[in-house]
């Protein structure tokens, strides 16, 4: 078979990877459909509708996103299909760069295997921003793997950019739609500059710098000068449950803070102490304000600093024993259908649900470390420290160091031992392990001679036939 022969069964094997994906994809969106909201998607959908005034609570570029999404199609289903579209739109570029890289059927399929896996598609239908940065960080891996299977045949300066700024959306979304995926962020980024410039100079590291940097505070901007979402102080949710878990009740009733804030934060201390809330006072055991914490969190802000310094051993034992419950007690692995509501939003197909339900759950119940913290923290540490030296080192390191830096960036601010704050370090994970044993052995393309075709692909393999000879040949 010759050269032209070789090309067409590998432009075959991509469109067939494409059909798959889209199969799957099809069915995220009628498993999910129209798309499982909590309370938190709840909110963030009344105000896309303009019903309740925009708020940062949470993220309002998720809001609005959704607000632009309901203009365009005139449904609200919409945002869930979108997320299902970039999810395995991701997998497929990835499962693609894969086949090309390392002429392997099986470890490309492997790649689009990875989104039916229990604790991938557990939320992947789920309007949550958590879910949203992991997309988002796993898209822009992807454009990353475009540039790494470019490399060899040398792509022209614009091409180059082009993906550099894909993939800085990507990173920006995820940024804006979560705070702390910036840790996550960095490494991404890292590799996607790496793949992209093969020994990037200095000026190219602060051109690229600077497009993410205006990438994430241009739209932040935007969105506050324009939207003007209401501010709610938010971030003092953290304040709150130190000073209320760190501080005794005698400490607490001594504090110089207005009276009224002082007679919460002792009923709130004992609160939490008598049902045992570790965390998340604002909603489990704190008498709430009408105006919530925007009265209160100067108050609290100025109350935490004055304090904490003075009971560092306190405060890290409290830390610590939250973060430990994240890694070893992970609970809320599933996110059943849609929470009861007065907009007459209900799931599509209750059977697809109780499907998926069973799926989840039961692989939950049978292998619960799969589910857990700690698993996930030593696969990203594992990953960083060993990522092997084929052909995926790089990518498999840097998704390590991302996974563990998001799990990490947690010990100070965690609210809750959701699975779905391990969600991107999951997936991560699962990439990483597996793109590990593929890339085994194998090493990278050399660099084309000046006169290579600009912007040509050269794998690194030709795929084999059924008995072993090259098409080629």
């Amino acid at each position: 078979m010759g050269q032209t022969g070789w090309v067409s069964r590998v432009r075959r094997w991509v469109w067939a990877l494409a059909v798959v994906a889209a199969v799957c994809c099809l069915g995220t969106v009628l498993v999910f459909a129209p798309g499982y909201l909590s309370p938190d998607s709840l909110d963030q959908l009344r105000q896309a509708r303009g019903t309740t005034p925009l708020t940062d609570w949470h993220p309002p570029v998720l809001s609005l996103v959704w607000r632009a999404l309901i203009a365009v199609t005139g449904s609200f289903a919409s945002m869930a299909v979108l997320q299902s579209l970039v999810l395995w739109g991701a997998l497929w570029v990835l499962a693609w760069c894969v086949w090309e890289l390392t002429a392997s059927r099986a470890g490309s399929l492997a790649v689009l295997g990875l989104g039916l896996l229990p604790w991938v598609l557990t939320f992947a239908g789920v309007v949550w921003k958590d879910v949203h940065a992991a997309f988002a960080l796993l898209a822009a891996v992807a454009v990353a793997f475009v540039g790494l299977r470019l490399r060899g045949g040398r792509p022209r300066p614009a091409v180059r950019w082009g993906l550099l700024w894909l993939g800085v959306l990507f990173l920006a979304y995820a940024v804006l739609v979560r705070k702390n995926a910036f840790l996550a962020a960095i490494p991404v980024f890292v590799l996607l500059v790496l793949a992209l410039w093969l020994g990037p100079g200095r000026r190219t590291w602060v051109r690229c710098t600077a497009a993410l940097a205006a990438a994430v505070l241009v739209p932040a901007a935007a969105i506050s000068l324009f939207a003007r979402p209401l501010q709610t102080h938010q971030e003092a949710q953290i304040a709150l449950d130190d000073l209320v878990h760190v501080l005794t009740v005698d400490e607490l009733r001594s504090a110089d803070v207005p009276t009224g804030l002082r007679d919460r934060l002792v009923a709130a201390a004992r609160e939490c102490d008598r049902a045992g809330a570790l965390s998340d006072a604002y909603w489990a055991c704190y008498e709430r304000p009408a105006d919530g914490l925007r009265g209160d969190s100067d108050d609290l802000t100025s109350l935490w600093l004055r304090e904490m310094g003075g009971h560092v051993p306190r405060y890290v034992q409290y830390r610590l024993v939250l973060f430990a419950s994240l890694l070893f007690e992970t609970g809320y692995q599933y996110k059943a259908g849609i929470t009861r509501n007065d907009l007459g939003i209900t799931v599509a197909h209750p059977r697809l649900e109780d499907m998926l339900g069973t799926y989840v759950e039961g692989m939950a119940e049978d292998v619960p470390w799969l589910f857990r913290g700690w698993f996930w923290l030593a696969v990203a540490l594992l990953l960083a420290i060993r990522p092997g030296k084929g052909l995926f080192s790089m990518p498999v390191r840097a998704l390590g160091v991302s996974s563990a830096a998001y799990i990490l960036g947690y010990l100070p601010i965690m609210p809750a031992t959701d699975f779905r704050y391990v969600y991107w370090p999951a997936i991560a994970g699962s990439l990483g392990l597996l793109l590990l044993w593929l890339g085994r052995g194998e090493t990278p393309p050399p660099p084309t001679s000046p006169g290579a075709t600009a912007g040509r692909t050269v794998p690194v393999h030709r795929p084999t036939d059924a008995e072993g000879r090259s098409p080629a040949s």
